[in-house]
């Protein structure tokens, strides 16, 4: 074992490179897939949240709704209100001692990180859809659209640009905290780090490689997330589709934030 730092780290990465990139590896699909799942279910309850209810609908729709808007407020605050690392503890031993359900390690992963996500998610989704001009919705509903169609075809394409910045954060937290998974014993990027620094005794070294390996992971992310939203933001000109050759068909040019105003 070399005596300086970064001889025992050349060391650590010459003997243990495979088991740091496989860690990483199951780092990034256990973030990726727990954070797809989380969005779905996120845009179910957000979706199901804004359903509007009038004092005209049934008795049937109006207490249906609230049942269900009840269980689904549970759900989030309770998913939000504690630490994954408990309900990770809670479901994967709590389901075996008290239902006798055997999870698999990799199962338990994806669904803790998924319904901790989908918590959070669905307050997004909630508030992006809430951020839309209600005269969107009375437009859609103006022309003859039903609620669906209005959240599927006028809402959420605006709702999902506006969130994408929150979807992007939710995958560089999962990223990180799924190192809370190792106390399931799930063999993510922390779990491998702690086997080699026990082995080799070399505690700083192996985890400033980790450190590195995770910032490297989220910084790559945000990137490529920052690029998607550049590219949702759509063309800066654009001209006006028209079928009457009577009009201007020039549209409107949108100048960038940062250019000034001339007099």
């Amino acid at each position: 074992m070399p005596e300086d730092f970064g001889g025992r780290i050349v060391y650590i990465l010459q003997r243990y490179a495979p088991s740091f990139a496989a860690g990483a590896g199951r780092t990034m699909i256990i973030a990726l897939v727990g954070t797809l799942i989380g969005c779905i279910i996120g845009f179910l309850v957000g979706i199901i949240q804004t359903i509007p209810v009038s004092p005209k609908d049934h008795p049937v729709k109006r207490v249906g709704m609230w049942i269900v808007r009840l269980i689904l407020n549970i759900y989030v605050e309770v998913f939000r209100g504690t630490p994954m690392m408990c309900q990770a503890m809670f479901i994967y031993f709590g389901s075996a001692a008290v239902f006798n359900i055997n999870m698999s390690m990799w199962f338990a992963a994806f669904f803790i990180v998924s319904i901790n996500t989908g918590a959070y998610m669905a307050e997004t989704v909630r508030g992006g859809v809430l951020s839309i001009d209600p005269g969107q919705t009375e437009g859609a509903k103006a022309i003859g659209m039903t609620h669906v169609q209005t959240m599927m075809n006028v809402i959420l394409p605006q709702a999902l640009r506006n969130i994408m910045p929150q979807i992007g954060n939710n995958l560089i937290i999962n990223i990180k905290d799924t190192c809370v998974l190792s106390i399931i014993g799930v063999v993510e990027l922390f779990y491998t780090t702690k086997g080699i620094a026990g082995a080799l005794y070399t505690y700083f070294e192996a985890f400033t490689i980790t450190m590195v390996i995770y910032f490297v992971l989220t910084f790559t992310c945000s990137r490529i997330l920052r690029f998607w939203e550049s590219k949702m933001d759509g063309a800066d000109n654009y001209d006006l589709a028209t079928t009457d050759t009577l009009a201007h068909t020039s549209g409107m040019y949108r100048y960038s934030g940062d250019k000034k105003e001339e007099n």
